[in-house]
């Protein structure tokens, strides 16, 4: 089974991604494919280079092809990209200080990077 991910309820990234989810991953154990993860809000943050698990995610995501995308309002707001708030959604906001192979953009980038995937099911955390 093919799953996405969505960080998007508070400290979701922290606990549910850093603490169960990530691990996993490392270890060959979590069961199903993943094909992306898709942050929201404060969860962006995960993303920031130098972050230890942020750092640790994108060595899995790179290893597995896992789609690592934050979305680029948020930040935006957090300035982790770089652009204008009335291109997001367009594909131009460009990711600033980010970990390696992550990319920020909105639903019509996520759709369109997750379409070959084929995903089976899209989890919200």
């Amino acid at each position: 089974m093919k799953v996405a991910y969505v960080f998007a309820t508070n400290m979701a990234s922290t606990f549910k991604l850093n603490t169960m989810i990530l691990p996993q991953l490392e270890a060959g154990n979590h069961g199903a494919e993943v094909a992306g993860m898709f942050f929201f809000d404060d969860n962006v943050y995960t993303l920031k280079k130098g972050d230890q698990f942020g750092e640790r995610l994108a060595t899995v995501a790179a290893a597995q092809n896992i789609l690592l995308m934050a979305c680029d309002q948020c930040s935006l707001r957090r300035n982790l990209a770089e652009g204008e708030f009335s291109q997001c959604g367009s594909g131009e906001v460009k990711p600033k200080d980010l970990v390696l192979g992550a990319h920020v953009g909105c639903f019509p980038q996520l759709y369109e990077a997750l379409a070959p995937a084929n995903v089976d099911q899209v989890i919200t955390l």
